[in-house]
């Protein structure tokens, strides 16, 4: 286990001051959705390959030390990972980590809701991108759609991991049906609904810029039935916030497309193999894994940490000449 000294913070070249972490605990998903993975020929991670709890609890510590203080947990699914419930209470006995959530499909959640919150969980998210059965069949090629409700109704009953954040892919010509049925989920319910844009992360590299929904455009169609007001966010949120005037739940926009928010990113991510990634679009990676199996001591896992963020990118740079789209998909790299 590391030290509990504190290190300085952890920076990058331009100025950006890194407080949260994004770590992924699997690649294996029990859906296939379009826009994140294939629907088949997908080739798993050898489990010796992937990162051991002890490791991503030694990773986590060290980088609080950093002021790394927010933590979420991702996949892939990450309820396909065997005992995670043991994971979240290893990271919960770190005193410098304020904030550990997770992000989730919510198939297998409802099981587990009290056995999380037990464990340490704070929060949860819940990624839907259609209310209508054959409609969330479409996009995540398969069935599920009820299990995802009735998990949404559970957490409400159980108030242990709020607040509940539902996240939808915005794509044209798809979700502009789903936006008012979205609206009205937040505004009867105390969740936060969260419109995403989306992004060429897809294993099809079929995304083209015209694919993608606005978070204006969807904002201006909920404005239409429903009226909004804005909510101050903190400067390293991606969301931009909004509440009805007449509801309980939120609204929220995450535009990396028309509106990037690179200048005040904060995050850095893990794969579940060990891979340090500086930004979601990264083309490069710094491997974490084979320096901790080979023996080395905190300082040393320090140095490759601090050296790689130091060159994280400038800005993701999506809609610029020459934009490479990473070799993984989303589900390979940690939603």
């Amino acid at each position: 286990m590391v030290d509990s000294e504190q290190r300085s913070p952890l920076l990058d070249g331009h100025g950006r001051t890194i407080g949260d972490v994004r770590i992924s605990v699997t690649d294996r998903c029990n859906l296939r959705c379009t826009y994140c993975m294939p629907e088949r020929q997908q080739v798993w991670l050898p489990r010796e390959g992937t990162l051991r709890f002890e490791e991503i609890t030694r990773l986590v510590s060290l980088l609080s030390t950093m002021g790394v203080h927010d933590v979420r947990l991702t996949g892939g699914e990450p309820l396909m990972r065997r005992g995670l419930p043991e994971l979240v209470r290893q990271l919960t006995m770190l005193d410098q980590v304020q904030d550990l959530s997770l992000t989730t499909n919510g198939l297998l959640l409802e099981r587990h809701i009290d056995e999380l919150a037990d464990a340490g969980l704070r929060r949860v998210n819940v990624s839907l991108d259609s209310l209508d059965p054959e409609r969330y069949r479409h996009v995540t090629r398969r069935h599920g759609l009820e299990r995802v409700l009735a998990c949404l109704d559970a957490l409400q009953r159980s108030g242990r991991l709020t607040p509940v954040k539902v996240n939808v892919v915005a794509m044209r010509g798809f979700t502009e049906q789903e936006v008012v049925g979205f609206a009205e989920l937040a505004r009867t319910r105390p969740f936060v609904v969260r419109f995403i844009e989306f992004m060429p992360l897809d294993a099809d590299r079929a995304w083209r810029d015209e694919d993608v929904l606005t978070g204006a455009e969807v904002r201006s169609i909920i404005e239409a039935v429903h009226p909004l007001e804005p909510v101050e966010r903190a400067a390293s949120a991606t969301a931009q916030r909004w509440r009805f005037r007449d509801g309980v739940g939120e609204m929220g926009f995450i535009n990396p497309v028309s509106e990037p928010f690179c200048s005040d990113c904060n995050r850095i991510r893990i794969t579940a193999d060990g891979q340090l990634r500086t930004c979601l679009f990264s083309i490069r990676e710094t491997d974490l894994l084979g320096p901790m199996r080979a023996g080395a001591t905190d300082n040393d896992l320090e140095r490759v940490i601090r050296d790689a963020v130091w060159r994280k990118e400038l800005k993701h740079r999506i809609g610029d000449a020459g934009f490479v789209q990473p070799s993984r998909t989303m589900s390979a790299i940690g939603g």
